[in-house]
């Protein structure tokens, strides 16, 4: 059995990590198995089930990406039982990189999982940008990416990068879909003459929640009942909390915090909404087709999350809000593609776990000889 070191900041329910245990679940732990470094102390949500798969967990702490890279470094060396180290943490992969290489480790992956970021200066973030993404060029053995947005995104001169779409257990979702669809209303006993929105994420800038809220004011002025869900925690809660207070949507705007029943949740709602100033390839988006659930999402998004199940309508933040609230009520009443024609498609995309899985085991195969 062969041991693959994945590099993560915390593994959280956030959209990369969400995907390492997809594949994780699935992989045959006989031949390969999972560990991480992460570098907080602090609990992951998954914590607990890499655990129960046989994974390990090491904290790699620093007050730097320096002091880690350093760390990392040292832990490599202390571990030579690691031949393959996956990276997943964008530009930061150059260091963790770098310190693989200089442990010596012979394969070491970047995978993309992201277009964007967001910074507060922009010369020293082109600066820094530019440094990283050569260095991960450079001293990196194997390139993937999610799709190829991001793989142009981050290994621009690369042709040799793989494209692992971001995949799930498309059947079990769709089996939510036809068995979850009251979910949503017994869990905050509310009916169907309620336009029921969901909006999956972290609570950070970049997911846009604020453009949410306007939506929410404008679904209120029109006196249409409605609930809107955000689900996820993060650094601007209390920020969102004063802010739906303060336009007064604290019945209509309900932040549930860390959910382990997203599927279920989807397969209640009406519309999932994606307004976000950014993504890579969102696993939340693949999921939601995989449901059943139409999306309306930003046009900052790429194209290519549309799976082709007639399911995702793309948006302007630049539209006038009315026109977002025009198409979440017309999404409601979408019709949906029969479960077993939407599954069809989506394996045709690519987008069911146990493909990927075999694609991602046969990289893994193919170094370790």
């Amino acid at each position: 059995m062969q041991r693959i070191l994945h590099i993560v900041g915390k593994m959280d329910r956030a959209g990369a990590e969400t995907m390492i245990m997809n594949l994780y679940r699935v992989i045959d732990r006989t031949q390969f198995q999972f560990d991480f470094v992460v570098f907080t102390d602090n609990p992951g949500d998954y914590d607990a089930e890499i655990n129960s798969l046989g994974g390990k967990i090491f904290v790699l702490k620093g007050n730097s990406p320096i002091s880690r890279m350093f760390a990392l470094k040292t832990f490599l060396v202390k571990h030579p039982e690691y031949q393959i180290l996956h990276s997943h943490t964008l530009f930061a992969s150059a260091f963790h990189i770098f310190a693989a290489c200089l442990a010596k480790v012979p394969f070491r992956i970047s995978h993309a999982h992201s277009t964007n970021r967001t910074s507060s200066n922009k010369l020293a973030s082109i600066l820094y940008e530019t440094i990283c993404r050569k260095t991960i060029n450079k001293f990196s053995t194997n390139f993937i990416s999610c799709n190829k947005a991001a793989k142009n995104y981050l290994f621009p001169s690369k042709e040799d990068v793989l494209i692992l779409p971001n995949s799930i257990d498309t059947s079990k979702f769709a089996e939510i879909g036809l068995n979850c669809k009251e979910y949503l209303n017994q869990e905050f006993d509310i009916d169907d003459s309620y336009l029921k929105i969901i909006q999956v994420g972290r609570l950070q800038k970049v997911k846009n929640h604020s453009f949410s809220i306007k939506i929410a004011e404008k679904l209120k002025e029109k006196n249409i009942p409605f609930r809107m869900f955000f689900i996820g925690q993060g650094e601007l809660e209390v920020t969102i909390k004063k802010e739906v207070k303060e336009k007064d949507l604290i019945d209509e705007v309900i932040l549930t915090g860390l959910r382990s029943d997203i599927p279920q949740l989807m397969a209640g709602a009406d519309v999932m909404l994606m307004p976000s100033l950014h993504e890579g390839f969102p696993v939340v988006l693949v999921e939601a087709q995989s449901v059943g659930i139409p999306s309306l999402i930003s046009d900052t998004i790429s194209l290519e999350v549309d799976l082709n199940v007639e399911l995702v309508e793309f948006v302007s933040l630049n539209a006038n809000i009315d026109i977002w609230v025009e198409k979440l009520i017309k999404l409601k009443q979408k019709n949906r593609l029969e479960k077993e024609l939407r599954l069809n498609r989506l394996a045709q995309k690519g987008f069911d776990i146990y493909t990927s899985t075999e694609i991602l085991s046969k990289l893994y195969g193919s170094l370790i000889k």
